[in-house]
């Protein structure tokens, strides 16, 4: 008979008869006893009464009544914590007793009891049997002391229990090595620390992928889940650990195969993209992932989910398979939904008539919802894929066709991102468009038609007719309709402003006075100020070219996409969200995919002894701040009344607090006038096209003490050389500097002849114009920048193109990447008369505030005159900021090219650049990147040279030149990589010029 019998009987008073049996003399009637308590148990009746007779049953050799007690123990012992003490020491005696699953039971209950008395207790006991000769029992406390480890986690810390988990991960057997892993795992993710609990070797994982091949499912899943935590030296390594992972995306277990897919993902990143071996890791992939959509709705949704993650990273994987995620007509919806997904992700070129042709058929299905979703994947199709914009065109207008309103309206909803994507190219569509205009009642749809009519106003005759047909109702409208309402009406008043007056005045007062929302309000005022003061910026305002849209608006950002592949199989990967985003109290490093160090694709410059490499120890470029697009802290500024008079000459010091101080708000009128310094600073060189006399003052030195110090700037001269002279072994010295006694004395310091001062003038860009009359009220800008004698300078012709004189110049500079500020006040003769230029060069230095710009190169300038302020921004070369001490030691060039990682190498190509080694290396002397060895390898010439930038970036550089090719190959090294496509790109004008 089985033991369904337990749970039939209804009797009343059965404790008493069931305390009886507990208490019996005859095993078979207490093993009854036990087995019906536990029943009674099982279906919710209250049997804790009965606690102390079953404790009393404990001390017995049968198993099965054994597991029993313990049973109805781990159930109770929470209620009555001091009754259950009274089983401790049957414990204790059970984990030394001769049979392993006696000893294992034990100490699996005792991690169960979750109660604080009996976890001191539990120590011993535990002790002994991690370090028991039976491997069952070792992995049974290997788990009990993570679940020791969730009651008293100080307890586990303190008594050791985590080291002795680390011993057993080199275990022999492979469950006991799989369990610590396991509890290891949980542990770490309980800490509040976060930090790793264990290292991991190249030791430790052969150990783990031997143990990984014998091993329970979810043993390898744990143990699958720290291989992926673990970063491989190098490629050969990345390689030999896929290869043994691999097999395992054939289990018949999904977390298996998706676990086993996380490490291969993460292994991938460090292995040569274009290498044959990440090619068959890509075919490996793809069918245990279309396997995965083969079972039940709930693990392909799953499956689905880590794929559209996978497909974002390395879209290759599952190129091929597109047939796999057309949707079945039972799938259920979120399942439908999310195939839909990954087949957008998949469109291209190859496939889109099939894509297009499914789409079509989802449009004509009865969920609303997935009707929809396809309709948008139409427009999605067309903005990723451009050649098929046409077709998915002309797709949506049959869609449009079948009159079905919420397939029209999406279908509205698109075509206005269609439009946005290829401006002038299906306008011809509007008037099928507006034919619907009557069946809009979705805020979307209402939203982009009324957008479609006001950016193509000019080519419908009535828009003025169906945008006033929707300000009849304007305050029922959403807020949405509301504001694209506004502005299409502005649009069009701007477009065709004689017969719409009347239209923008309703929809400005609607907006302004009848309106409770302030979005809605501002935006009318805005409009409404524009519109009255003028008309003109309006114009530039409202109709201004609108950038494309980009194609994949809805892709997860580059490094959120990274940490969620490292959690691949996780609920993490199915809510597309980091942990911390919906673990509460998780504080767990973030994870972050490891990076591929480049093959450096470059020879070493020697093979000589090395030497100690260049440290950078300075903060070289901050992380970059918010700033607006031009404005950013110019706008804070407060700059005062403009006022007519000469300037007073600063000295120097003040100039520069005062630039770092004006930047906050102090204005730029102490520019403008201040004490005479009894040692003046220059004025900028001077060369005007009037006859009014300029003098120039002897220069004064820079400030001392100033910012640019602590971020590795000041004067170049201040630098130290970093090794012995090697203008002998080299026989190609740095020009030297005046007096014959500074190689000598170069050679007593340690400096080598590098540090001779170059006076010769570098390359020039030409003037560009910085800031045009029209927006300069007059004034017009150009400029250039130059290093002359160790100094930048801000080389800018001024041209009064106005009706009035102006004068009282004066200039600021924001914020920027290498602390740019000007050496002295701006100097230009006043005042300067209409149709008068004048030449003007202001000295700078690098001495004020650092912020890191985007552009790295980019100068926000304002100006001030007597009739306004002007705002502007400029690039400055960045081989203005090359210094003159940037030549390295030999010896230390190598020990440098060889300590900066691989990874901080980039590689470039001049092209069509027919130039011998001689003349590149004469024309990079002028500009400071100075020659460090030359070398003839297999016929190639091959040029080092190194240059040091004002704030002490070092970059290396290695030119190749193939005799008889007209392209040379350049590769950068740096400790710094945001410099190296602007060094590249200064290097290559040097070169063409």
């Amino acid at each position: 008979m089985t033991d369904s019998k337990y749970f039939t009987t209804t009797k009343k008073g059965e404790i008493f008869e069931l305390k009886a049996d507990l208490n019996s003399d005859k095993k078979e009637k207490k093993k009854e006893a036990v087995k019906k308590v536990i029943a009674s148990m099982t279906v919710g009746k209250d049997v804790s009464a009965l606690f102390p007779d079953v404790v009393n049953c404990m001390q017995t050799d049968n198993l099965e009544l054994k597991k029993l007690v313990y049973l109805y123990l781990m159930n109770y012992a929470k209620s009555q914590p001091d009754m259950a003490i009274m089983a401790v020491n049957t414990f204790v005696k059970d984990c030394e007793d001769p049979n392993p699953l006696i000893r294992a039971l034990a100490v699996r209950t005792m991690g169960c009891i979750r109660v604080d008395k009996i976890t001191e207790y539990l120590c011993e006991p535990l002790r002994k049997c991690l370090k028991d000769e039976d491997p069952y029992v070792q992995k049974t406390a290997a788990v009990c002391v993570a679940k020791l480890y969730d009651i008293n986690p100080q307890l586990v810390e303190d008594q050791g229990f985590i080291d002795q988990l680390r011993d057993l991960l080199t275990a022999s057997n492979p469950m006991v090595v799989a369990n610590a892993v396991a509890a290891l795992s949980e542990i770490n993710d309980a800490s509040q620390s976060g930090a790793a609990l264990f290292d991991l070797n190249s030791q430790t994982i052969n150990k783990l992928l031997t143990a990984l091949n014998e091993c329970t499912e979810w043993g390898q899943i744990f143990i699958l889940d720290s291989l992926a935590n673990y970063t491989p030296k190098d490629e050969r390594e990345a390689q030999s650990v896929c290869e043994r992972v691999t097999p395992r995306l054939a289990h018949a277990n999904a977390a298996v195969v998706l676990s086993a897919v996380k490490v291969l993902m993460k292994f991938m990143e460090v292995m040569n993209p274009s290498g044959e071996y990440i090619t068959t890791l890509t075919k490996k992939l793809a069918p245990p992932l279309v396997t995965l959509l083969s079972a039940e709705p709930e693990v392909q949704y799953v499956a689905l989910r880590n794929i559209n993650l996978i497909v974002q990273k390395r879209s290759d994987i599952l190129k091929q398979e597109m047939k796999v995620f057309f949707v079945k007509y039972n799938d259920p919806i979120y399942v439908k939904l999310e195939k839909l997904d990954i087949m957008i992700r998949l469109a291209s070129q190859g496939n889109i008539a099939q894509v297009l042709a499914e789409l079509k058929e989802y449009a004509t299905e009865v969920d609303v919802d997935f009707v929809r979703k396809s309709v948008r994947a139409i427009g999605r199709c067309a903005i990723k894929v451009e050649q098929s914009a046409e077709r998915c065109v002309s797709t949506l207008l049959d869609l449009i066709q079948t009159k079905v309103n919420y397939v029209v309206q999406e279908a509205i909803v698109v075509i206005k991102d269609i439009f946005r994507k290829y401006p002038n190219k299906y306008e011809s569509i509007i008037a099928t468009l507006c034919e619907n205009l009557d069946t809009l009642d979705e805020p979307e749809a209402r939203a982009s038609m009324i957008w479609i009519i006001g950016e193509y106003a000019e080519r419908i005759d009535n828009a003025d007719e169906l945008l006033e047909s929707f300000l009849e109702g304007f305050h029922d409208e959403n807020t949405q309709v509301q504001l694209q309402l506004l502005t299409a009406i502005v649009k069009l008043f701007l477009k065709r402003p004689q017969d719409t007056q009347e239209l923008v005045q309703s929809v400005l007062s609607l907006a302004t006075q009848d309106s409770d929302n302030p979005d809605l309000r501002d935006r009318g005022y805005i409009y409404w100020r524009l519109l009255s003061t003028d008309p003109a910026a309006a114009k530039d305002v409202v109709l201004a070219e609108k950038p494309l849209i980009s194609e994949e608006t809805d892709l997860i950002e580059p490094t959120l996409l990274d940490e969620l592949i490292c959690y691949i199989g996780s609920l993490a990967s199915v809510y597309h969200k980091p942990p911390s985003a919906f673990v509460e109290g998780r504080t767990a490093a973030r994870r972050v995919l490891p990076t591929r160090a480049p093959g450096s694709g470059s020879t070493s410059p020697d093979s000589e002894t090395t030497s100690t490499p260049v440290q950078q120890s300075t903060v070289i470029l901050p992380s970059q701040g918010s700033q607006g697009d031009l404005i950013g802290d110019l706008l804070n500024m407060d700059l005062g009344p403009p006022m007519m008079g000469s300037s007073t000459t600063v000295p120097m010091a003040q100039a520069q607090d005062a630039a770092a101080i004006d930047l906050l708000g102090g204005g730029l009128d102490s520019l403008l006038g201040g004490p005479v310094a009894s040692a003046p600073t220059p004025p900028p060189t001077t060369t005007a096209t009037s006859s009014s006399p300029f003098t120039v003052a002897a220069a004064a030195p820079p400030a001392s003490g100033s910012n640019a110090e602590l971020l590795g700037g000041g004067a170049p001269a201040a630098q130290p050389a970093a090794a012995a002279p090697f203008g002998a072994q080299m026989g190609a010295g740095a020009p030297m500097g005046a007096g014959g006694n500074m190689g000598a004395l170069g050679d007593i310091f340690g400096l080598g002849p590098s540090l001779g001062v170059t006076t010769s003038t570098g390359y020039v860009m030409p003037k560009t114009e910085w800031l045009p009359a029209s927006k300069g009220k007059g004034l017009e800008l150009s400029g250039t920048f130059s290093r002359r004698g160790r100094e930048i300078y801000m080389d800018m012709t001024f041209n009064n193109k106005a009706m009035q004189q102006m004068g009282s110049f004066a200039v600021q500079l924001n914020k920027n990447s290498f602390g740019l500020v000007p050496a002295s006040p701006l100097q230009v003769p006043s005042p300067l008369m209409p149709n008068q230029s004048v030449d003007v060069s202001l000295q700078l230095t690098t001495h004020g505030p650092v912020q890191r710009m985007d552009p790295l190169m980019n100068l926000q300038v304002a100006i001030k005159n007597n009739i306004d302020v002007f705002y502007f921004s400029s690039i400055v070369p960045i081989h203005c900021l090359f210094v003159e001490d940037g030549k390295m030691d030999k010896r230390v060039f190598l020990a440098t090219w060889k300590d900066i990682p691989a990874a901080n190498e980039k590689q470039f190509t001049m092209s069509n650049l027919p130039l011998d080694a001689e003349t590149i290396d004469s024309k990079l002397e002028n500009n400071n990147v100075f020659n460090i060895a030359k070398r003839n390898v297999e016929g190639q010439q091959m040029l080092y040279q190194s240059l040091k930038l004002s704030n002490g970036i070092w970059v290396l550089c290695e030119f190749k030149v193939s005799p008889g090719s007209p392209d040379i190959v350049v590769s950068l090294k740096s400790r710094a990589m945001d410099v190296a496509d602007q060094v590249y790109g200064v290097l290559e004008l040097i070169c063409r010029n």
